[in-house]
């Protein structure tokens, strides 16, 4: 029971997700600045990337397509991206190669990565592993694969938007499920997992990371972004996603 979720993720990504979401991959690719999340939030407007990433080695946790790796080798790093998809991997290396990029893409769980300890400098998701994944398996493994003052980035649903969202339909202005005991969201055809913020800084603090920053994003107003979950509206006056940066202890 307790990797039920991986399995029901991959089938969702390989069978249901991958044929909307491969058209959307060469637009991402394509950008000259990272555009973070649903609002495509500039990185010169939150710097959450090191300012010089030359040789630096990191790993994208549930990279999808893996447009964020493809952003970070662009910047000088050696990434490397691992999902569980293999539709979207597919994806993603018919991107490499209409790019011309060229890293490693590993299929598997970011619950369970198979590298050595310490092999990299800087572990990044955006609502890959830090949305799909258990946070309780894949913080840790994180947390194993830094080396001491390796920097963890990770983008979600904020906290607020996991207490007002529906099974179906858009996020409510009422709270529809209670912050105590939030963690796994069971949507029937996928699984998604938000903690809130006091439980997220004791698990990040448990495996020896010091968070520096946690940035809730703002829609921008106006803005011609509509999703079937999320209003602009609501999104604008209340924040729909967070980005979480920690430094694992030296």
């Amino acid at each position: 029971m307790a990797a039920d979720h991986v399995d029901l993720n991959r089938r969702y990504w390989d069978d249901e997700a991958a044929g909307w979401h491969g058209p959307l991959a060469r637009g991402h690719w394509s950008q000259p600045e990272p555009r973070w999340g649903l609002w495509a939030t500039p990185e010169s407007q939150v710097r959450v990337l090191p300012d010089d990433m030359t040789g630096m080695r990191a790993i994208e946790l549930g990279c999808g397509t893996a447009y964020v790796s493809a952003w970070l080798a662009r910047a000088g790093a050696r990434p490397v991206g691992i999902d569980l998809s293999e539709k979207q991997l597919a994806t993603a290396r018919a991107m490499q190669e209409e790019f011309g990029l060229d890293f490693p893409l590993v299929l598997g769980s970011a619950e369970e990565v198979p590298y050595d300890d310490g092999t990299f400098e800087l572990a990044i998701s955006e609502y890959g592993a830090s949305l799909w994944c258990d946070p309780y398996r894949w913080i840790p493994e994180a947390a194993r694969l830094l080396a001491p003052g390796g920097r963890l980035v990770f983008m979600r649903y904020s906290t607020l938007f996991a207490m007002c969202a529906p099974h179906e339909g858009r996020a409510s202005t009422t709270l529809l499920r209670p912050q105590f005991g939030l963690n796994r969201l069971d949507w029937g055809e996928r699984v998604e997992f938000v903690l809130p913020h006091g439980e997220m800084l004791r698990l990040l603090r448990s495996n020896g990371f010091v968070v520096e920053d946690l940035i809730e994003i703002q829609a921008p107003h106006p803005t011609d972004r509509h999703f079937p979950e999320l209003s602009a509206d609501w999104a604008h006056a209340w924040p729909s996603e967070e980005i979480w940066q920690a430094r694992l202890a030296k």
